[in-house]
């Protein structure tokens, strides 16, 4: 099979002004760049060969470029053929036309919200606040259920109950809200409901064997509200009847040490137990005294005035003799244990302690171990 080998063309030669030379690298270097009109001298000294022709000997060489002028902006490269740092007075940019970028409108600024008119005022026109302005002032008045406790209206639990159900009247206005205050002058009245629920509230007298607290029960023996009872009420006849309700809310209205014997009073009043075991009562208990001992000179007139327990002074009592063996207390306090611990600072021993009186209600014949009600006729 014949095939046709074609050959390519001869590409046309370039013509090619003037002859060139090769340099090195260092001597390009160390060239001085002429002025930007002058031309190589061995460019000018060669006539130009034809167009086309290439010169004969050596292969021709990409020609190199001349030098550029030192005016235009270019420096010279380095020998190390490291590149050249940027001068402090010419940019790479330099001789080209500067590239401008298009101006963008400037974004007007978000104000800021305006701040209230107390942080705009200035620091020193703000004077610093003391401790007394920070802390908030006290309330005014005094708590309306302490008014009626004081005035002996009822008690503090009493009258918490009687503001809730809206039974209370301040200078004639209803008050239902616990905890509120008033002037300690105003006018205070109870409805015709509270009055009511007073008078069913009941107070008894017990004659208290020994071998039974008063208050709170302690092992191996029985509190003393455990006596009241229908079956050993001693006025069954002449008054009420007992109801199991009437348990509620009954308590002792003072002490009677497990050792001792007499009068306790328990109630569901609170008027009568303020009355009875406040602060400020003014009622006086008697209690006879059996003791036993040597009394010391002046143990007596000790008795009367002059003693203290656990560093507090006692008030003042009335105490005399009955008998040889036996003395009479009249006291306007109930410490615990008072009159036995007062006999044995003065060398007595207590072998027998009774309470036959408070304030104006006495035990009389009340058997042991029962009970009755306080009459409407009696008080303390």
């Amino acid at each position: 099979m014949n095939t046709v080998r074609r050959k390519p063309p001869t590409p046309a030669p370039q013509r090619v002004s003037g002859t060139l030379r090769l340099r090195s690298r260092k001597s390009e270097d160390e060239a001085v760049a002429p002025d930007a009109g002058e031309q190589a001298p061995e460019l000018a000294a060669r006539p130009a060969a034809k167009a086309g022709q290439k010169p004969a000997g050596k292969p021709a060489a990409r020609p190199t470029r001349p030098a550029q002028p030192a005016d235009a902006g270019r420096p010279a490269r380095p020998a190390s053929g490291a590149r050249p740092k940027p001068s402090a007075t010419a940019s790479p940019s330099a001789g080209r036309a500067p590239r401008t970028e298009p101006q963008r409108p400037a974004r007007k600024p978000t104000p800021a919200p305006a701040a209230p008119a107390a942080a705009r005022r200035p620091a020193q026109d703000t004077p610093a606040r003391s401790a007394a302005d920070s802390v908030a002032p006290a309330p005014e008045g005094v708590r309306l259920s302490k008014v009626m406790a004081e005035r002996g209206i009822c008690s503090r639990r009493e009258a918490d109950e009687f503001i809730e159900r809206g039974w209370v009247f301040v200078d004639g206005k209803r008050v239902s809200e616990l905890g509120i205050r008033i002037d300690p002058e105003a006018r205070i009245n109870l409805a015709p409901e509270a009055t009511r629920t007073q008078r069913q509230r009941v107070t008894i007298l017990l004659h208290k064997p020994v071998g039974y607290v008063s208050g709170q029960p302690e092992p191996g023996y029985a509190p003393a509200v455990s006596l009241i009872g229908a079956g050993n009420q001693f006025d069954r006849d002449t008054a009420q009847r007992f109801h199991p309700s009437q348990l509620k809310n009954l308590a002792p209205a003072g002490r009677l040490d497990i050792d001792s014997t007499g009068l306790l009073v328990l109630t569901q009043d609170g008027r009568i137990a303020r009355q009875l075991i406040g602060d400020d009562s003014k009622v006086d208990k008697e209690y006879l005294v059996r003791v036993e001992g040597r009394l010391q000179p002046e143990g007596l007139a000790l008795l009367n005035h002059g003693l203290e327990l656990d560093g507090v002074k006692l008030r003042p009592a009335k105490v005399e003799w009955i008998n040889d063996d036996q003395l009479r207390f009249e006291l306007r306090e109930g410490r615990k244990r008072q009159i036995r611990r007062m006999c044995e600072l003065v060398g007595l021993k207590v072998v027998g302690l009774k309470r036959v009186r408070i304030g104006k209600v006495k035990l009389g014949d009340l058997p042991l171990g029962e009970w009755r009600y306080l009459r409407e006729d009696e008080s303390f």
